[in-house]
């Protein structure tokens, strides 16, 4: 197989352009009716017919493998294509499965703190913040300055 970081030589550059370019032609709809006429010539000229049936022959041995070289000169940009992409979506599917990895170590962490705030027996004293303490029982129901540490 050959080389792909390797510059592809001039012939070989001529030579796929040539395969694309009659790819090309004979994948047209001009092409059709070339040869849709050209097959119609032994009716106005029957004398003809043999010398177009060698020329047909000659035009189908050289057209056949064109085209199958011109389809895998194509391909080969497709292949390429296909490649990237599918390099891009294997980063993106890691990115992913990472991402889903950090939120089920979120969740089960989350979970696990709140079946221990569950389990715990409830506090009298509950702190918003740095300076108010609500003592929550009925004879202290007042709120009162923080001790500063």
């Amino acid at each position: 197989m050959p080389n792909p970081s390797t510059k592809p030589s001039l012939l070989h550059e001529v030579n796929d352009h040539v395969a694309v370019r009659m790819t090309i032609i004979f994948g047209s709809i001009w092409c059709v009716y070339a040869f849709l006429v050209f097959s119609l010539i032994p009716l106005a000229a029957p004398a003809w017919q043999n010398t177009l049936l060698y020329i047909s022959n000659c035009i189908q041995l050289v057209a056949l493998p064109a085209l199958m070289v011109g389809n895998a000169v194509l391909s080969r940009g497709t292949d390429r294509r296909a490649a990237e992409d599918h390099a891009a979506l294997m980063e993106i599917l890691n990115d992913v499965r990472s991402e889903v990895a950090e939120l089920k170590t979120v969740t089960n962490d989350l979970a696990r703190k709140t079946n221990e705030a569950a389990s715990r027996a409830p506090s009298e004293v509950v702190s918003f913040s740095d300076e108010a303490v609500i003592n929550v029982t009925e004879n202290g129901a007042h709120a009162a300055p923080a001790a500063k540490a």
